[in-house]
């Protein structure tokens, strides 16, 4: 078979041969940018039709509402700065990266639905049909770099944060929220080995699970930071990972598992402010510290006398001695809540800046958080994953997670463009939307397509999700789950029991 070169040569330079060759080839004459050790782009091959049109397809749909986050642009500057090659194929790094956002943001997660997705734009255009067999596009999958996928995630995250303004900011500055959750996967031998299944299971009849803590913007509701580990991690040590996250003058909210006397003073080193409910372990008393307002006060903490789990001796030894805090407390009279009682701890000492009820208001928004979490196992479907590696689990959950910070630079998008709250849309309307547009902004001419979006972006603050107070719903269930008994055997076993007794 001649080399490109060498058919050049052969056709020569007549408009008609040069025309012959390519379309008879099917190609397209691009230049294709690749990161060598010293930085510089070099060119490459060229580029086959099918790649560009894939381009173009997957920029029309995806790229055209992330324009601003996750541009091909943002996706290539990535890979210079992490210096990734690639060889040139159907599945390069950004049709991958992109055709891997769409499986997350769908119903049908299967990489059969997404392969069909590609063989279609691929049909519409008269190109030739890749293979149904998803085989391809896994091992696609495979080759995206998990530092690649967590740049990414990081970037989009933080550049979403800088376009909050002074109106949405809480005493003129920004406000994280972190807590913890799990994630189960397919009970693999890799994953077992990765992130085993609790011990209180038998073997064979549980799921791997992991542990993973996540801070995110109360401002935008978008994901800062991830840390993922093993199930019985507890919280404060994932947080501990997070702190390098925050930004100067942060404030970080968060429940009862991480006020420790340790992490306020790592907080306090960054530059930052913590806002945590008091641990179950110190006992609330009126006598000890300074009132300095109704159920406020300042209060001098201890260094604990032994060196707590989680940090070393020189860790622990770097501590000082002593630590004011503010401690708030306050009641809940709203029927339906658990607590009744509630004892905050922070570091944010002046009282005119920032007042308590500010402060009690503050943590009712720590709230915020659980929802998130919710919209991110629930409503995207991350809950359960489908990966079979622990490298690609964790590719996964930073896939996940940047289509979940895609939706929010979306809504908040439209929420700024129209006057809504943008944490007041809802992020479930917001993804069958952007699903539903997708056909039309593909079919749209570029003059159309910036009318299309202005469209998508007005429906999706219809979609506003009403303040309710006073709402209370029993964590109950009313349809009834099939009355199968519950594994307590491995499968296999399972099975050859049935077989034996047939």
């Amino acid at each position: 078979m001649l080399s490109w070169q060498e058919q050049w040569n052969k056709c020569g330079k007549g408009v008609g041969d040069v025309q012959k060759l390519f379309v008879s080839r099917k190609s397209l004459l691009v230049h294709e940018i690749l990161i060598d050790d010293t930085s510089k782009p070099t060119l490459n091959t060229t580029v086959t039709l099918r790649v560009q049109i894939l381009k173009d397809k997957f920029n029309q749909s995806l790229g055209l509402p992330f324009k601003e986050l996750l541009p091909e642009s943002v996706i290539m500057q990535a890979l210079g700065q992490l210096k990734i090659q690639y060889k040139q194929r159907l599945f390069d790094p950004i049709v991958t990266l992109w055709a891997f956002l769409s499986q997350v943001l769908d119903t049908d997660k299967t990489c059969h639905n997404t392969v069909s997705k590609i063989i279609a734009y691929s049909a519409g255009e008269g190109l030739e049909i890749p293979s149904t067999n998803p085989s391809a596009y896994c091992q696609a999958r495979a080759r995206l770099p998990e530092k690649l996928l967590k740049q990414l995630f990081g970037q989009s995250g933080q550049n979403l944060e800088e376009k909050v303004t002074v109106e949405h900011l809480w005493c003129g500055r920004h406000v994280k929220v972190i807590d913890g959750s799990t994630v189960s996967m397919p009970d693999t031998i890799e994953n077992q080995e990765a992130y085993p299944q609790p011990k209180t299971q038998k073997a064979g009849c549980g799921f791997p699970i992991a542990k993973i803590g996540v801070i995110f913007s109360l401002a935008t509701g978008a994901a800062v930071a991830l840390c993922i580990d093993v199930l019985n991690t507890h919280d404060i040590k994932l947080a501990r990972k997070l702190y390098q996250f925050l930004n100067p003058l942060d404030i970080l909210l968060g429940d009862r598992a991480f006020c420790a006397y340790a992490d306020l003073i790592s907080i306090k080193k960054l530059n930052c402010d913590a806002v945590f409910r008091k641990h179950q372990s110190r006992n609330t008393t009126t006598r000890k510290g300074k009132i300095v307002g109704d159920s406020d006060k300042l209060l001098t903490w201890y260094k604990p006398k032994k060196c707590p789990q989680g940090l070393t001796l020189a860790e622990f030894s770097a501590l000082p001695l002593t630590l004011t805090v503010r401690e708030i407390h306050y009641y809940v009279v709203i029927p339906g809540f658990r607590t009744q009682r509630v004892s905050l701890i922070t570091t944010l000492l002046d009282r005119v800046t920032y007042p308590s009820l500010k402060i009690v208001q503050l943590y009712g928004e720590r709230w915020q958080v659980e929802l998130d979490l919710r919209h991110l196992k629930t409503t995207l479907g991350m809950d359960i994953l489908r990966c079979k590696t622990p490298s690609m689990i964790r590719k996964e959950i930073y896939v996940y997670l940047l289509a979940y910070n895609l939706l929010r630079s979306l809504m908040w998008s439209a929420g700024t463009t129209y006057g809504t709250p943008p944490l007041r849309l809802s992020l479930q309307g917001t993804r069958h939307h952007l699903n539903n547009f997708v056909p039309e902004l593909l079919a749209a001419t570029s003059k159309q397509r910036h009318g299309i979006y202005c469209t998508l972006l007005k429906v999706i603050v219809h979609q506003s999700v009403p303040h309710r107070p006073v709402r209370s719903e029993p964590r109950v269930r009313k349809r009834r789950p099939k009355a199968y008994p519950l594994m307590t055997k491995p499968r296999r076993e399972v099975r050859e029991q049935l077989l034996q007794t047939a």
